[in-house]
């Protein structure tokens, strides 16, 4: 299964821009809850260093980009409809939203750092809401959400775990397996809490919720962007602080910034590239004057106060937290490229960890089923099915034909 980077929080706070900012897809934007019906799926990119580089190749890339030497390497992204207090109960359009994030593997909440929308995403007004109440609700309803749902069948559980000497981490990872969650992720939590994997029936109802908050602090893992940073209240950089000192990463953000920035670049006014500081007018008699004063507003109180849009930084923290480095693999480790002939076709993300084997079944299962040896491309050195792949390594695999 292809990692998957959840965009998630309540409704009206920006995450179909941030979705629209950060993929190739068009979600609908518009400034009232709910706008967000379906879940949208699009594609982010993470910036790494190319081997092209390395080579001095010129690349032909397939599944990606390469911009000056820069490879922007796929992740699947998914803009979930806004969650509101609650949620795990059915309120607003209620568990469809939840269902959407099974398989996410990270999550990026998107937070109103205006304080301008109130709980359920409604206009209130600048600064008359404490965007830190978002943080603690969301968690919240992702953590009662994985509580119903192991609550529902524990007794049977924790008694078939008791009677057949089963162990309780792998028989509630096979309950839990659609919701991406792994036997690791349970055997960590039960470790961290210190609950008697012998006598899960007397663990408490206070305990089982204790579980369900850290397998979900594990299996999905959550940046924050504080978002409309543009606009935010004097207070904003506190409460950021604040947050950092509970354990998070945050990253101020302006969805709307990095939207106009590359609709701007895509119509050839300005010269522009995801994640970077600044921008350059191509040719100013093409703007009018709004134009102008819009991108002169964005440099000042966006770029050049934060350094960024934050976009596309909030992508790269979540692949961060992921664990992933970026893998080449090529069909001819002297020429770097595929039985078409394109350079450095391909970049894959892939976990920390991960061999040459794994690499091979990431391409194709018939070629890791068939795997033999891969190549170092770098090296010209044979390595075995168990070398630990390295990020920015350029693998041939060799499989039976």
């Amino acid at each position: 299964m292809s990692m998957q980077i959840g965009i998630v929080g309540k409704p009206n706070v920006g995450k179909s821009t941030f979705f629209n900012a950060a993929t190739d897809a068009h979600a609908e934007i518009a400034n009232y809850p709910f706008t967000t019906i379906d879940a949208n799926h699009g594609v982010m990119y993470v910036r790494k260093p190319c081997p092209c580089k390395d080579f001095k190749v010129k690349c032909n890339p397939n599944n990606s980009k390469c911009l000056n030497g820069t490879r922007y390497v796929p992740i699947e992204a998914i803009d979930v409809a806004g969650l509101v207090p609650d949620a795990y109960k059915g309120k607003g359009l209620g568990n469809k939203f939840l269902d959407e994030l099974r398989q996410a593997h990270a999550l990026i909440h998107i937070i109103d750092a205006s304080g301008s929308t109130d709980e359920e995403g409604n206009p209130c007004g600048q600064g008359k809401y404490d965007p830190l109440k978002d943080v603690d609700f969301l968690e919240k309803e992702i953590t009662l959400w994985f509580n119903d749902i192991i609550k529902k069948s524990w007794e049977s559980i924790a008694r078939k775990c008791e009677l057949e000497g089963k162990k309780i981490d792998v028989t509630l990872a096979e309950k839990l397996t659609g919701l991406g969650i792994k036997e690791e992720h349970i055997y960590n939590a039960i470790r961290q809490i210190n609950l008697d994997k012998n006598k899960p029936s007397n663990w408490s109802d206070n305990e089982l919720l204790q579980l369900s908050d850290h397998i979900r602090k594990t299996s999905k893992p959550m940046l924050l962007a504080f978002n409309k940073c543009d606009i935010a209240t004097d207070d904003f950089m506190k409460k950021i602080d604040e947050l950092k000192k509970r354990g998070y990463k945050v990253v101020p953000t302006s969805a709307e910034s990095e939207l106009a920035l590359n609709h701007a670049a895509e119509k050839k006014f300005i010269d522009y590239k995801p994640g970077s500081n600044n921008f350059e007018i191509l040719n100013k008699t093409d703007l009018n004057e709004k134009q102008l004063k819009g991108l002169e507003y964005i440099k000042q109180n966006v770029l050049q106060k934060y350094g960024s849009t934050g976009v596309q930084k909030c992508i790269e923290e979540a692949v961060k937290m992921l664990n992933l480095i970026v893998v080449y693999p090529v069909e001819d480790e002297t020429h770097l490229s595929d039985k078409e002939g394109r350079i450095l076709p391909d970049a894959y993300l892939m976990p920390i960890g991960s061999n040459a084997k794994d690499l091979a079944y990431k391409v194709h299962t018939d070629i890791g089923d068939t795997f033999i040896r891969a190549i170092d491309a770098r090296t010209h050195r044979i390595i075995g099915s168990d070398y630990k792949l390295k990020d920015g390594d350029v693998i041939r695999i060799v499989a039976k034909t």
